[in-house]
């Protein structure tokens, strides 16, 4: 009986250790499929690093180093966190595909703080699809587009009209163009002391979206945490008198008119699921967030075009060529510009693409995923975030030949707008920037006007690319009038 007894205690060590055995065994195979990296130092991680080649005129030096020592796709850790980082197109579609729902929304944890819990930027599944879809329907509509073109060229003109002392300080001058029309699409208001106000406490509160997580008085993010309650009030105020308006038109049987994203989403009638309803709390929290483009990204994209332009002289000969031709064809009919005349300037549009591929205002996309996921064989774990990087395969030599030169011409091969993994200025997937064709066309009205009045002489200037992707000096220029 003992020997027996002795026999089923050796078989169960043999198969506890068998298991123990398959186990790490399994272990080691998957620690293996997480990406080669360094981790850094404890609790920094590589963030110094990370932060230095941002300020830096090439962004990617921070990417490229490690890229030349562990491939395409590879883990770090910045900004308090582990990260995978892709610089690989095919990976970063899966990513921004995300089909499954595999990856969440993850942000440093200062946009976190200042953009709220029911932010679009962390909304996911359902909820974030009906907010984009109703929000993309809008800024597509024809009725947007009959009139937006005419507020776009008034605000052009009204910022030109201001250039009255030199230098002008460019990447300040041109958010006087694209803030006041984004205003209007999102809630109609015009100028005035809403307008002023607004601006006054949006540029408090953009300075605190990367920044120390410290909430105490007097730091950035308390600072601009505060800027936004005031902007949030006064949001709020707007929403509830256009609701108070859209139910007494429904009391009095009159039509309802849609002007702005604000009236889009209050008109949205939702569904039996309360949780997918759209409150005027939670409209007027992402209204705020709306502004964005209008105080950063698209006026840092006017900015770079004319920076690149100002360092290529055959590149601006052939836009001022094509854009004085469609002033001379509009003049001779004395016809109103619509859309399509901006939208349909090949070389215009060429420009465009080639600035947004050389200086990618988002320069990467983050996510995190919810359990382990493999993409091409790299493991990224659970709860590990994962950083798509634009910017990286907008300048690798495989995708496009001579990668940092500035080149519009290499878009009549491509395409003006072309969409595929190795250009995605405007991200991609279910999250995929809804105004990408307002943002072309401001851009297209800007650039029209500009070079039809304008010659200019640009500073020397760098772009640094930490928090944000920006001018170091604001881009001093001097301008004189064509017919001066």
């Amino acid at each position: 009986m003992e020997w027996i007894v002795g026999l089923w205690i050796l078989m169960g060590i043999f198969l506890i250790s068998l298991l123990f055995l398959c186990g790490k065994k399994e272990n080691t195979v998957a620690r293996t499929k997480v990406p080669k990296g360094n981790s850094g130092w404890p609790l920094l991680g590589e963030t110094l690093d990370y932060i230095a080649s941002g300020y830096t005129s090439s962004n990617v030096s921070f990417l490229e180093k490690r890229k030349s020592l562990y491939g395409n796709v590879f883990k770090t850790s910045i900004l308090g966190s582990n990260v995978i980082v892709s610089t690989d197109p095919e990976v970063n579609k899966v990513v921004l595909q995300n089909l499954g729902n595999i990856f969440v929304p993850a942000y440093p944890k200062s946009i976190r703080e200042l953009m709220g819990e029911q932010s679009i930027l962390k909304m996911n599944g359902t909820m974030h699809k009906k907010v984009h879809t109703l929000i993309a329907g809008f800024l597509r509509s024809p009725q947007l587009k009959a009139c937006i073109t005419k507020d776009i060229e008034h605000s052009v003109k009204q910022c030109f009209a201001s250039w009255t002392h030199q230098p002008i300080y460019f990447q300040d001058q041109v958010k006087k163009i694209t803030f006041p029309v984004l205003i209007k699409v999102l809630m109609s208001v015009g100028p005035g002391e809403d307008l002023d106000f607004l601006k006054k406490e949006f540029g408090k509160f953009i300075k605190g979206l990367i920044c120390l997580p410290i909430k105490c008085p007097g730091t950035r993010l308390y600072k601009s945490l505060k800027a936004k309650d005031r902007m949030v009030k006064m949001v709020r105020r707007i929403v509830e008198e256009k609701k108070k308006l859209l139910m007494d038109n429904h009391a009095n049987d009159h039509s309802d008119t849609v002007n702005d994203v604000v009236d889009v989403l209050l008109k949205d009638k939702g569904d039996s699921n309360s949780s997918l309803s759209l409150t005027p709390e939670m409209i007027s929290q992402n209204i705020i967030e709306m502004m964005i483009p209008g105080e950063e990204t698209l006026p840092t994209a006017m900015t770079l075009a004319l920076k690149f332009l100002s360092d290529s002289p055959l590149a601006l000969s052939k836009l001022l060529e094509e854009n004085v031709e469609l002033k001379r064809q509009k003049t001779n009919c004395s016809d109103d510009y619509a859309w399509n005349d901006y939208m349909s300037l090949p070389f215009t549009q060429n420009v465009i693409s080639e600035t947004l591929r050389m200086a990618n205002i988002v320069n990467g996309i983050w996510r995190k995923a919810v359990k382990d996921v493999e993409i091409k064989g790299y493991l990224i774990p659970k709860d590990w975030c994962v950083m798509a990087s634009l910017t990286s395969v907008h300048l690798d030599g495989k995708n496009y030949e001579n990668p940092f030169k500035f080149d519009p011409w290499r878009w009549e091969k491509i395409g003006a707008v072309a969409s595929n993994n190795c250009f995605t200025p405007f991200g991609g997937g279910n999250r995929l920037c809804p105004g990408l064709e307002l943002s072309r066309l401001e851009l297209s009205i800007f650039l029209h006007h500009l070079v039809t009045t304008y010659r200019w002489v640009a500073e020397r200037d760098e772009i640094i690319y930490f928090p944000t992707v920006k001018m170091k000096r604001k881009l001093p220029i001097s301008v004189q009038p064509i017919n001066a």
